[in-house]
């Protein structure tokens, strides 16, 4: 994977330790490898964002910043990652994973309405948590796997890529006897 490309979308790690609301953290964001670009930090980054994607949480940007401290990898490109669950798209990935998770536990299909009251927590959500939890963790993990697997084969096949590019230029700047 180009390292520029994900160079220029990450901000600067040290406008990100000397960010005041950032201040709490202290040494731990001194860590080099949470912001470094190699392969690995960048495919566990991209497993650990997307997991914490399809989780029906509040509080995904620290969970995700949790899991980078934790797991050590990318911590711009795993909250970046969090932000694939918006309040644009949370309700078709939510609905999906319900969806989802309904055909597994064989329930019959009810209409799915939600509503951001708390009597609607308290009556109509019993009926919904099954299905919508076991969706959403199938579909982190599922999610998450093929992201970690895309991002390495994508970084390989792109170092292979250079590598054999290098190999053609000095072939033609070789002499010849």
């Amino acid at each position: 994977m180009p390292r520029k490309i994900f160079k220029s979308w990450i901000p600067d790690p040290v406008k990100i330790r000397n960010n005041p609301a950032l201040k709490f953290l202290g040494v731990l964001l001194h860590d080099p490898y949470l912001f470094h670009l190699n392969r690995h930090s960048v495919a566990v980054a991209f497993f650990a964002g997307l997991f914490i994607t399809f989780l029906p949480i509040p509080g995904q940007v620290p969970l995700a910043a949790l899991a980078a401290l934790v797991l050590r990898c990318n911590l711009p490109i795993t909250i970046a990652l969090v932000w694939i669950s918006n309040p644009l798209t949370f309700p078709i990935i939510f609905y999906a994973a319900y969806k989802l998770g309904a055909r597994l536990l064989d329930h019959p299909p009810q209409k799915f309405h939600f509503e951001l009251t708390w009597e609607w927590l308290q009556t109509d959500f019993a009926h919904y948590w099954q299905p919508l939890l076991l969706g959403c963790i199938i579909a982190s993990f599922f999610f998450s796997c093929l992201g970690y697997v895309t991002i390495n084969w994508m970084w390989r096949w792109n170092v292979s890529k250079r590598w054999k590019e290098r190999a053609e230029k000095r072939a033609l700047n070789k002499p010849h006897k």
